[in-house]
């Protein structure tokens, strides 16, 4: 009997430590997408957009300058506005007379740009005795939005973090880019689906193809093609 026991006893432990690794769990470690567009996605949200007049304590009226932003501003409107214009005007400030008598010309401009007055609701807010106070128009629109930039949650020297041992991309990488591309978009929407296509030209679209027919140049021609010219290569 004394002969078979070390076996045995290697049995038991082969045993035990097979059982033992069955019940190890291993620990669960954040995942950093490589794709920094999966760290940083453009986010479609509904912003706001504001224009300040500011009105002198002794004038009434907009100056050029202020009708042409008033006007540019109701442009803006009906092209990419989710809701009503809001007027936010001063109250209890010493330009409150004169801001008064403005609004009722920044009323007319908005109603001559195709913004029905129905749209424009105003609301008074309190300043300073010391302060300047601005006439603010608002109304909110789909902007792209990314961010906050800047984030480090973890250190990018040598460590024993396993993101730093998988040699993957740090989390702020790709951030900035993603935020200026949602900046410069002119349409957030372009960013989700295409636009809508409209119907070709018809009379254009007849006359190159009667010229693709009689074997003739289908480019357009202008009478002064040869004004700026600078060689004859490739005559």
């Amino acid at each position: 009997m004394t002969m078979h026991t070390p076996p045995l006893r290697l049995l038991l432990v082969a045993a035990l430590a097979t059982m033992l690794s069955g019940c190890y769990v291993p620990k669960e470690t954040v995942s950093i997408p490589s794709d920094y567009r999966k760290r940083h996605p453009i986010a479609l949200k509904e912003g706001e957009r504001t224009v300040a007049i500011f009105i002198g304590n002794s004038r009434g009226g907009l100056t050029p300058v202020q009708r042409a932003e008033v006007m540019s501003f109701a442009q803006t409107w009906r092209r990419e506005s989710t809701g009503g214009v809001i007027v936010d005007l001063p109250a209890g400030s010493p330009n409150e007379v004169a801001a008064a008598d403005s609004l009722r010309e920044i009323r007319s401009i908005l109603a001559a740009s195709g913004i029905p007055p129905k749209a424009v609701a105003v609301r008074p807010y309190q300043v300073g005795a010391d302060k300047l106070a601005a006439i603010r128009l608002n109304y909110s629109r789909i902007t792209a939005q990314v961010g906050p930039c800047g984030l480090w949650p973890e250190d990018l020297g040598p460590s024993n973090t396993p993101a730093y041992q998988d040699n993957r991309p740090y989390w702020n990488f790709g951030c900035a880019n993603q935020r200026n591309l949602a900046a410069m978009v002119a349409n957030p929407a372009d960013l989700v689906q295409p636009r809508g296509e409209t119907a070709a030209y018809a009379p254009r679209r007849t006359t190159v193809l009667d010229k693709y027919r009689k074997g003739e140049s289908t480019p357009s021609t202008f009478a002064n093609d040869d004004k700026g010219k600078l060689s004859d290569i490739g005559k």
